[in-house]
């Protein structure tokens, strides 16, 4: 999928929906300027931030990937094929990261199941990075990360897994031989 039409969408649901960028910066705790920003750019935002603005908007963090708006509902369960994993490359980003959210078709979720592929590459100050809402479990199914908690680092080799506070700063990178795959879930206070 071409990056820029996720920062399309971003700006297209504010605009179906009435909303200036002063209230959606209000709703998300983002601010106004960097809002703007990311609706100008070419490049997406982190998939933590993308979630901060579909919780503002109101809409499921699978409606920037869509092609046309879709109205938004419960659903009680929702089965994703091996083949309708949406991926989100962000190798050409700073952090190079892949996700794959492993349940797009599922709607007012509480939960962000993501399969994530971390690279090597990390932006020079690795110790502030994401915050966001709730919690986040992590869960190594490959290789070998170094995981930073409040400044601190902890390595987590294959099957080590990691619950935390998400609104403390973390991030991660491969170590070792191979890029370093998990299982990531998102938990968010109010459906996504």
């Amino acid at each position: 999928m071409d990056e820029k039409i996720i920062t399309q969408k971003l700006k297209e649901i504010r605009l179906i929906k009435n909303l200036t960028l002063e209230k959606v910066a209000e709703l998300s705790g983002l601010t106004k300027g960097y809002l703007s920003q990311i609706e100008n750019s070419k490049n997406p935002p982190p998939i933590y931030t993308l979630s901060k603005i579909s919780k503002a908007l109101g809409v499921d963090i699978t409606e920037f990937f869509s092609k046309t708006p879709e109205s938004i509902q419960y659903q009680e369960m929702s089965i994703t094929r091996n083949n309708e994993h949406l991926t989100m490359d962000k190798q050409g980003t700073a952090y190079g990261y892949i996700y794959e959210d492993l349940a797009p078709n599922k709607k007012g979720k509480n939960m962000e199941p993501l399969y994530v592929t971390v690279g090597f590459e990390q932006k020079a100050d690795i110790h502030a990075d994401f915050r966001h809402e709730g919690e986040e479990f992590l869960y190594v199914l490959e290789g070998k990360l170094e995981f930073f908690y409040k400044g601190k680092s902890h390595v987590l080799n294959e099957g080590d897994c990691v619950y935390f506070d998400a609104d403390i700063p973390h991030s991660g990178r491969s170590i070792g031989d191979k890029k370093a795959r998990l299982l990531i879930v998102i938990y968010s206070y109010k459906r996504l």
